[in-house]
């Protein structure tokens, strides 16, 4: 979509929609629509409902301000104070996934894989967390799954074909295997 008014407009009448038509439905953002976000004054307040926001350290930086260095250095923390601050749920990309909701404990993820920083797997993963919203599955449990999901998928990915050459399609493979293999686990 790009960084861009036209895209923060988009973004306002989208929020515009959550005040009416879509009040109290979650709201995800990722990628430009994060990098957008940092250019609209109290975007938080324009928006009724839950709300779910994907960074990677560099789109925490431009919405916050703060360096990609003070994140990395303290990723736990900083996903707690924004999660807070914004009252989201926040899902904190990069290795050892961050996920981080207002009263709730944070959750890491046990998985390093940087086969998941190829261009197209986020969008991935917003797919998933965005489906077990539809489900009506609470956001910070939709995105603590749907990055464990994201994430078992990958290794079973590389445990094919090796760390090099993952594309985000070959996750979408993976997908119903690691949800086979998470119902299985959850059953024994």
């Amino acid at each position: 979509m790009g960084w861009s008014e036209g895209t923060a407009e988009f973004l306002r009448g989208l929020f515009h929609l959550t005040q009416n038509k879509l009040a109290g439905q979650p709201f995800l953002i990722d990628a430009d629509g994060l990098n957008n976000l940092s250019g609209i004054r109290d975007w938080r307040d324009r928006i009724n409902g839950p709300v779910v926001l994907t960074p990677h350290p560099g789109e925490m930086s431009t919405l916050t301000g703060v360096p990609v260095a003070h994140i990395q250095a303290d990723r736990v923390d900083v996903a707690r104070e924004w999660a807070d601050r914004w009252s989201a749920t926040l899902v904190l990309k990069g290795a050892y996934t961050v996920i981080a909701s207002p009263g709730e404990p944070v959750r890491i993820a046990p998985f390093a894989n940087p086969g998941l920083a190829t261009g197209g797997t986020g969008d991935v993963l917003s797919g998933v967390i965005v489906s077990l919203l539809a489900q009506g599955v609470p956001p910070p449990d939709a995105a603590s799954v749907g990055v464990w999901l994201h994430a078992a998928a990958a290794e079973i990915v590389t445990g094919r074909i090796g760390q090099a050459g993952l594309a985000a399609s070959d996750l979408l493979d993976a997908l119903p295997l690691a949800i086979a293999n998470l119902h299985r686990a959850t059953l024994s």
